[in-house]
């Protein structure tokens, strides 16, 4: 009735692209989110097998997860509660993304072996270690490690994607701490900045490593260039079946509130997907999709779990296909041309499909 089809073959496309275009020694795939939306461990095994080198969570339990599910590779993670015990992660050998002494401390009190990426504040204020505090951060960091309780494998911040100028701000505030932190004895293996966006057009950001989220399913991050400018591959296709077909006279009323009325004798098509699926509600109205090869947009409001498409005089049936979103070379909408109808950006889109939806290979 409604599926989410994720191609895994266009996945292992873009990390080689990518890998390719941007040329870093460390390749870390984010799969946080449930890699926003795609299905995190089979978008982590696909990111490993076409060359990832790492992969990347939010928080610890995303990470154990993929552990859970038999995924062996690097993984880190660097958004954790306040308070948090890192000993699971420790013993399953998940690398922590630091951004406090007391973070630091805690990982180093939850047994030997734990790996630390060590997060700059750069400009972005959201977490990361201050720059006021990098110094004693950084003594106290290579006081712990040459005591073995924990490793420093990377320094990393994160770009606000404003302006080429702002971003090369902090590039260079994060160039500041990494000088800072050899001079205190830290020998990290791997300094990443940039995410998707600033490892495509700002190649001063990439360092030994980048961050692709967005790009890993296909998507682009700029406004100005289409995932096929950027010589990606969308992954998610959205669709579902026809559950019903209804003919009406002029003038009828359709859904919630009758914001939408035909103004001839009509079709109308019943798509059983919703807001209770992450269908914006937003989109009300001007959501994009496609039946037979043609363009209609959502009729009226969308509802928790069906939206209504008025077809006009086209040959519907039950059963037939219904597009929402997937790759714009097929002739179908993108997740762009969601986002735009509902006011949002193509990351959520994908990231907000719920889990009443499968996941299907493609």
């Amino acid at each position: 009735m409604r599926e989410a089809v994720i191609d895994l073959d266009a996945l292992a496309h873009n990390v080689r692209t990518l890998r390719e275009q941007l040329g870093t020694r460390e390749f870390i795939a984010v799969v946080k989110a449930d890699a926003y939306g795609h299905g995190a461990v089979a978008c982590a095994r696909a990111a490993f097998a076409a060359g990832a080198t790492r992969l990347g969570t939010a928080d610890i339990a995303e990470a154990l997860a993929l552990r859970e599910a038999g995924i062996e590779g690097p993984i880190m993670s660097w958004l954790h509660a306040p308070g948090e015990s890192f000993a699971a992660a420790v013993a399953a050998g998940i690398e922590v993304g630091i951004s406090s002494l007391e973070q630091l401390q805690a990982l180093a009190a939850a047994g030997p072996g734990g790996v630390a990426h060590l997060k700059l504040e750069t400009g972005l204020s959201r977490n990361g270690i201050a720059p006021q505090d990098w110094a004693g951060v950084f003594a106290e960091a290579a006081r712990l490690e040459a005591e073995g309780l924990v490793r420093i494998d990377g320094l990393f911040s994160h770009l606000s994607n404003t302006s080429d100028d702002d971003d090369r701000t902090q590039v260079r505030r994060f160039e500041v701490g990494i000088a800072a932190a050899a001079a205190a004895g830290l020998t990290p293996s791997v300094r990443h900045i940039a995410a998707t966006a600033a490892a495509i057009d700002l190649p001063e950001a990439r360092f030994d490593a980048v961050r692709i989220g967005i790009g890993l399913y296909g998507l682009s991050p700029f406004a100005d260039r289409s995932s096929a400018d950027l010589g990606l591959r969308p992954v998610m296709t959205l669709r579902a079946q026809v559950a019903a077909v209804r003919r009406v006279p002029a003038g009828q009323g359709v859904s919630y509130g009758y914001t939408h009325r035909t103004r001839d004798d009509s079709t109308l098509a019943l798509v059983p997907l919703g807001y209770g699926d992450g269908v914006p509600r937003q989109a009300s109205g001007s959501g994009p999709v496609s039946i037979g090869g043609q363009r209609f947009t959502v009729a009226g409001r969308i509802a928790m779990d069906q939206f209504v498409v008025d077809v006009g005089d086209l040959p519907v049936a039950v059963g037939d296909e219904v597009v929402l979103f997937g790759d714009p070379e097929t002739g179908v909408p993108s997740a762009g041309d969601w986002a735009d109808a509902a006011g949002t950006i193509n990351y959520e889109i994908v990231t907000r499909i719920g889990s009443r939806v499968p996941r299907t290979p493609a």
